[in-house]
């Protein structure tokens, strides 16, 4: 699969679904508190898409299929976290929040981390950092830079603060298919490095882990990953457009 480049009225469509994404973020996140169960806010998820009359992105998808409509990650877990009603958050907890949506044709993705309650500084520590490495890759989308540019901005970030780039997931090209070419790593490695262009569009996804990056697969689930150390995770992503004026976060209100 190449690397598929948007028109302007592309970009404009994919700004409305992203658009979505971020406020039904937003509403889920403010949900986020002590005794509120990721069940609950995978349900609120649910009707929210219903609201605005989208369909949902990630229910139904891969092999298992994925069985919700938003992946709730919660303290180790990495990404994929599955909503439950027995999954009770607690003070000092992280929960990462992962949605998208399909509306007009177009996906949008995002995801952010968010504490409950009052968290360790070491916590807040690893939110922080990797909500800045996400910042950091967004500012090198320039047409003409390349792709190892964002890889660099996110690993030279989390390293410096001491923590690890997860390497079993990468973020990716998003567009009428969730998942599209080019694949977006968060550090550097071999592979393809093209330049970007305008009209590319990118899911950048920072995931960054407290400890060693190694994750494992829940093998009953199939899906849920978490850190192979049980130590913490975080998880920041956003939809990014190249222009010729830089980033157009297409998933930021």
């Amino acid at each position: 699969m190449a690397i598929i480049y948007k028109s302007q009225a592309e970009l404009e469509q994919m700004h409305i679904a992203n658009q979505v994404v971020c406020r039904v973020l937003d509403a889920v996140e403010d949900a986020v508190k002590p005794g509120v169960s990721t069940g609950e806010l995978g349900e609120l998820a649910k009707q929210l898409i219903k609201r605005y009359e989208a369909e949902p992105a990630f229910l139904g998808y891969g092999e298992p299929p994925f069985p919700a409509v938003i992946c709730t990650s919660v303290n180790e877990e990495v990404v994929h976290g599955i909503p439950k009603n027995d999954r009770i958050l607690v003070e000092g907890d992280i929960i990462s929040l992962d949605f998208g949506v399909k509306k007009n044709g177009f996906f949008g993705d995002s995801a952010r981390t968010v504490a409950v309650g009052r968290v360790s500084e070491r916590a807040h520590k690893l939110i922080e950092v990797t909500r800045e490495s996400l910042e950091r890759a967004m500012q090198v989308c320039k047409v003409g830079n390349r792709l190892g540019d964002i890889s660099e901005a996110v690993q030279n970030h989390v390293e410096a603060n001491g923590f690890s780039v997860v390497r079993a997931f990468v973020g990716h090209g998003i567009g009428r298919r969730m998942h599209e070419d080019p694949q977006v790593p968060n550090f550097v490695g071999p592979g393809s490095n093209p330049r970007l262009r305008e009209g590319m569009v990118l899911a950048i996804e920072p995931m960054v882990n407290e400890g060693s990056y190694d994750v494992d697969i829940d093998p009953n689930d199939q899906w849920t990953a978490r850190t192979s150390d049980k130590k913490l995770s975080a998880h920041f992503e956003h939809s990014v457009a190249i222009t010729k004026q830089g980033a157009w976060v297409l998933s930021r209100l």
